[in-house]
């Protein structure tokens, strides 16, 4: 476990395993690099994997500031820079795609070769012309306002409805210990935030092999349509479903997701 020293009175948490090609995690909302813990282990025997904790999440500073998707992607850019890092593969997971986007929107494809986006649609507000989000204006308020009351329920929720099953006891533990982290202030206005972006007019911009994957199970947290439209909107992007997935195919179809990752990263 280390920590980079970025500008901003702002400490990076991150986590690296191995050598060579570096690939790069991007954990979702409420999250940390935590969640990755298979692919460092698995995927470290042969890259030089890296899964970072976003400002404000895990044992990052929680530093009350900076809490957009723009600011999240200026840290990643700082990040790779500092780490001299080059012809990175960015990994995102959920919100995690959100950075990448909005890095892609602010840098261009500097330092990197490829980027992996793991079940996120565009945007996940309901606008007139996208119903694929998951929520309205109404929802996203009362949700903030339950944040605010009582986070731990409000976690216990959320995690279980990452996944097709609810996974082992001592992983939901850590699971939520990770979660509880954050404190209220950061919890709302990451989530805000996050909600009320809309990338579906950005996605051209990613202009490097890009390997989209969406969990597969019916009534799944995101519709497969959303993640489908991502494919659809990068230029010649690959897309595979995991079918016993929820949120979380790298959680819960290691082995195979570990294979579909080696396998894309070998062919750019």
């Amino acid at each position: 476990m280390s920590k980079l020293q970025l500008s901003r009175n702002l400490e990076i948490h991150y986590e690296e395993i191995g050598t060579g090609r570096p690939l790069l995690f991007i954990h979702g909302v409420w999250c940390s690099g935590r969640y990755f813990r298979k692919q460092l282990s698995e995927l470290g025997k042969i890259y030089r994997v890296i899964a970072i904790d976003l400002r404000g999440h895990g044992e990052s500073t929680h530093i009350n500031d900076g809490h957009t998707m723009a600011v999240y992607a200026q840290d990643l850019c700082e990040f790779i820079e500092k780490k001299k890092l080059n012809d990175v593969v960015l990994s995102g997971w959920s919100m995690g795609c959100m950075v990448i986007w909005d890095y892609f929107k602010q840098f261009g494809n500097k330092n990197v070769s490829g980027t992996i986006l793991i079940d996120q649609s565009p945007s996940d507000f309901k606008w007139p012309d996208w119903d694929c989000g998951v929520f309205d204006l109404q929802s996203l308020t009362n949700f903030m306002a339950e944040v605010q009351t009582d986070r731990e329920k409000v976690f216990r929720n959320f995690i279980s409805m990452l996944f097709s099953e609810l996974p082992a006891e001592e992983d939901f533990e850590w699971m939520l210990q990770e979660c509880m982290r954050i404190p209220a202030t950061i919890a709302s206005s990451v989530l805000f935030d996050q909600t009320m972006q809309d990338y579906r007019d950005s996605l051209y911009k990613v202009n490097v092999p890009t390997l989209v994957i969406s969990g597969g199970i019916e009534g799944k947290l995101l519709p497969i349509e959303s993640i489908k439209y991502v494919h659809e909107n990068i230029r010649n992007s690959k897309f595979s479903i995991f079918e016993n997935s929820n949120h979380c195919p790298f959680y819960e179809e290691t082995e195979r997701f570990n294979k579909e990752v080696e396998l894309f990263v070998n062919s750019i």
